[in-house]
């Protein structure tokens, strides 16, 4: 067949139009229980995170960034709908409800058939998304299964208690189990009073051959090598550095001396470990180092420039000994009051970088509020899908700040909770409410409190100012009551 000049110019045009317009790959990094100081380009000093912190040289720093709740699930859910808690289907940590045959009765309670608007509208915009690390959502065969909500491969675990051992005799690859090369053990014991705590051997029996981040990190990779052609979704719920603490060896070696450490011997549902503090750093660099793969094979394979990198946490580090771990020695909250559970600034204030190179400029830092609902209308701003914005969510697209332009202020940021006894936030400006001891769970135990705090002279919520200021706490109390709607599983006496 002759081929004209005119007709090559024109299939060479088309084609140069089509690369052009293929939208952006995502790749989304969510660390589980890591504290707003658990990074050094947050101020992290006792270890490093030389790939995290290249997000932040390459791309923009968020100072005032908050997950979608104070634990997993449920700041998940705030993620993948745009809607905040109040409005959320997922609002606590729960077990599951409806699961489907052969999971072994693992998982959480399930979201509801077409529930997860982000990656559903992914799906629908031609994206590829794949899934590696912890769900949390619902189990393998119920409503709230990954490969029901937009993921076209999902690799990891289905179900957050199990997550708590790093060593599982087995993953989920879609709705298949997959062995792996661990020894079967239950998590939460402690060592026999009469073990050496000082001895590795001691402890020898809490590991295996095959570290399921490691294992995760490998499908992850994988999963990029084999969609680099079309435009992906990466969404890496990483299960660092959730306790239990575990890493294996190779990793504690840079730290084995490095720290003062007291064994611990386990308990509250978590493994022993010999030197804690040691693991703790050791599991966050290792962490690092993945995040470092990912980024190297995106430049490999020529992505750079079509690849938006974000990387955040799902809620703040846990309470101090609750495992071992220490987030006072590390200063994980960076000095905010509260941990994980809490809706003080250091139970849901989070790290959150942003990389697009080419488009967003390096180096940047905004203290604009922006929370896990935001994401949705950013992420289809910034791929050039704003039309295709579900209704009825509460997320404000931060794409305009994130291209070096100004924006108005978030008119507010609302969080409640059950748990912990029920809780409720609101943040207008540098005002913030919080109430506790609302009622959450099956009694209520204690009075309920309101506390009013101003950020900007008190970030780290020592003194609470709320009987100086009785206007202000009755504008947030009326803003927090329009923006809960009650829902049966979920119930807050004091609110509903």
């Amino acid at each position: 067949m002759k081929i004209t000049f005119a007709l090559l110019f024109s299939l060479l045009l088309s084609s140069a139009t089509a690369a052009e317009s293929r939208r952006p790959n995502i790749v989304f990094i969510l660390a589980d229980d890591l504290g707003y100081g658990d990074v050094s380009c947050f101020g992290q000093k006792k270890f490093q995170t030389p790939n995290i912190d290249r997000l932040a040289t390459e791309g923009m720093k968020f100072t005032a960034h908050y997950a979608g709740n104070n634990v997993c699930a449920p700041s998940r859910c705030t993620f993948m709908t745009g809607k905040h808690p109040g409005h959320a289907y997922i609002r606590s940590n729960r077990g599951g409800v409806g699961q489907g045959d052969g999971n072994g009765g693992e998982g959480q309670e399930p979201v509801p058939a077409g529930e997860l608007t982000l990656p559903l509208t992914l799906k629908k915009l031609g994206y590829t998304l794949g899934g590696f690390g912890k769900w949390g959502l619902g189990a393998v065969g119920s409503t709230g299964d990954p490969n029901k909500h937009g993921f076209d491969r999902f690799f990891g675990f289905n179900c957050q208690a199990v997550a708590h051992n790093y060593y599982p005799t087995s993953l989920w690859s879609n709705d298949v189990r997959v062995a792996l090369n661990n020894p079967q053990f239950s998590v939460p014991q402690k060592l026999p009073a009469d073990a050496d705590v000082n001895s590795p051997a001691s402890y020898a029996k809490f590991s295996g051959k095959e570290y399921a981040p490691d294992v995760i990190g490998e499908q992850a990779l994988k999963f990029v090598r084999e969609n680099k052609e079309r435009p992906f979704f990466l969404y890496y719920p990483t299960t660092v550095p959730h306790l239990a603490l575990q890493v294996p060896e190779d990793s504690m070696k840079e730290f084995e001396g490095k720290f003062p450490e007291t064994p611990y011997p386990g308990g509250n549902g978590y493994l022993p470990h010999r030197t804690p503090h040691g693991a703790y750093a050791a599991m966050v660099t290792r962490m690092d180092r993945e995040v470092g793969r990912v980024l190297a094979l995106v430049k490999e394979l020529g992505l750079e420039d079509d690849t938006i990198f974000i990387f955040t946490s799902d809620n703040g580090p846990a309470a101090d000994g609750l495992a071992g771990t220490d987030s006072t020695f590390f200063n994980s909250a960076a000095g905010f009051r509260g941990r994980k559970g809490s809706f003080y600034e250091g139970g849901f204030h989070e790290p959150c970088l942003v990389r697009w190179k080419g488009r967003i400029a390096p180096g940047t830092t905004s203290n604009r509020v922006t929370g896990f609902e935001d994401w949705l209308p950013t992420l289809l701003e910034l791929i050039g899908a704003k039309d295709q914005t579900p209704g009825g969510i509460d997320g404000i697209s931060f794409a305009p700040t994130l291209f070096g332009k100004k924006q108005e202020p978030r008119p507010f940021l609302y969080r409640e909770t059950p748990g912990g006894g029920g809780q409720q936030c609101v943040r207008i400006g540098d005002w913030k409410l919080v109430r506790q001891n609302l009622g959450g769970g099956p009694k209520a135990e204690k009075k309920p409190t309101t506390e009013l705090y101003d950020l900007a002279t008190d970030p780290h919520e020592t003194t609470d100012v709320a009987a100086k200021h009785p206007d202000m706490v009755k504008k947030l109390m009326d803003l927090a009551a329009a923006q809960h709607t009650r829902t049966k599983l979920w119930p807050i006496r004091a609110l509903d």
